[in-house]
This record gives C-alpha cells, structure tokens and sequence, in this order.
C-alpha cells in the first residue's frame, strides 16, 4: 500500500458548552444576585396568599354547604318483592333449578340467585330472557 500524502492531525480545539440556564435557574438566588451586582433589570412580583394555605382555613364555601345540606338516596335500585316472588314461582312451577334456569338463559347460576334474593339491580335484557325460558309475563300489568 502506497500513502498518497503525509498524515496530519487536525489540532484546533474542541469547545463543549453547557446548557442555558432555565427559568428556575435564572429566579435562583445566586442568579438574581449576580444580575444585581451586573447592572440588568430585575422584575419582583409579589404573589397573591403565595406560600399560605388559605383555602384550608376559610371556612366552608357554597359547594361545601351544598354537599353537607343534600339529603338525597342514592342507592341502586333493587329487585321488587313481587318479581322476584313471581321468578320464584315460575321456575319452581317448571320444576327447574336456579342452575337450570341459568344455563337455559346463558347466565350465571348466581345472577339467578340474586333476582331471586332481591338483590339484584335490574336488568331489562335478563328479564326479557327470564320471561322466554318460563314463559309467564314478569314485567308490566299481570
């Protein structure tokens, strides 16, 4: 292998500078100070209840009231006595299980369980479904 020229480094140098400081490094102490000894303008500006909890301590406000005064239920709506006794009634008269009756609507055997216990909140769909597999009205005028 033939070189073609003399090797030569390249020997300027290398500056490798830091970041601009950001906002919170230009409102540091040691940066406002240092403005202050350089001449440059400073703007102070006094934040309004800065460094107070005030919203802790002054009392209760409209919202608060409101929340402490309102004495609405909200419970979920359960099964009535009568469509659950109705439920009863129908499965027990096709002679079938709670079990059975689940598998015949492609529901749990506990969803039963619960219409039956009144626990439930009621679901129109599953109703509709319990009134096909028994055949019998459950909703509405008897």
């Amino acid at each position: 292998m033939s070189r073609i020229g003399p090797i030569s480094q390249d020997w300027e140098p290398v500056v490798v500078r830091k970041k601009l400081p950001n906002a919170a490094a230009k409102k540091d102490e040691k940066a406002v100070n240092a403005a202050r000894r350089a001449g440059a303008d400073i703007d102070i500006v006094k934040k309004h209840n800065a460094g107070t909890n005030k919203a802790s301590y002054s009392g209760t406000s409209l919202n608060t009231k409101r929340l402490d005064d309102d004495t609405e239920n909200l419970a979920h709506e359960r099964v009535p006595a009568d469509l659950k006794k109705s439920i009863m009634q129908a499965r027990t008269d096709k002679k079938l299980t709670q079990a059975q009756l689940a598998q015949m609507i492609n529901e749990k055997p506990q969803v039963i369980q619960e219409y039956e216990s009144g626990k439930a909140i009621p679901n129109q769909q599953i109703i509709a479904k319990l009134e096909r597999a028994l055949g019998t009205k459950l909703r509405g005028k008897k």
